[in-house]
């Protein structure tokens, strides 16, 4: 059985003043600490969510700013090579005129060259010709 003496009040008053000690000196420290901590851990939580939505809403609009210069690049780029191709078709076209034009003075060169060599063959042909005449007959024409 339990005895109800003067230890057994002793002690109590001991317990409750170890308790108290106890709960001055370490809990309440303790509990400031870990009560200090998770408010600091959430004000880094409610930072941490506030600049990730930052980067999300600057990185939207960064992708929005890239799909706009792409489209602008793209209607430069387009408009560039018609430019391009226009200035191609001019310089062939003229490459081709300047082409036809030289086609055609060689041409004309040729054909002046071929008649001058057919007036000299035909003078030659003649001369050779009476000469052939007088060798073969013998006397002058």
């Amino acid at each position: 059985m339990i005895n109800l003496d003067m230890s057994f009040l002793f002690q109590l008053v001991n317990f409750l003043l170890l308790m108290l000690a106890l709960n001055l000196f370490l809990f309440k420290p303790i509990r400031k600490i870990l009560a200090d901590r998770k408010a600091e851990i959430s004000g880094a939580k409610e930072k941490s969510a506030a600049v990730d939505k930052e980067v999300q809403e600057k990185l939207a609009l960064y992708e929005t700013k890239m799909r706009e210069i792409k489209a602008h690049a793209t209607d430069e780029r387009s408009v560039l090579k018609k430019e391009a191709q226009a200035e191609e078709a001019n310089i062939l076209d003229a490459a081709r005129k300047e082409a036809a034009d030289a086609l055609a003075v060689i041409k004309s060169k040729v054909a002046k060259e071929a008649a001058d060599a057919r007036q000299l063959l035909k003078e030659q042909a003649q001369s050779l010709s009476s000469e052939i005449c007088e060798k073969v007959l013998g006397r002058s024409l």
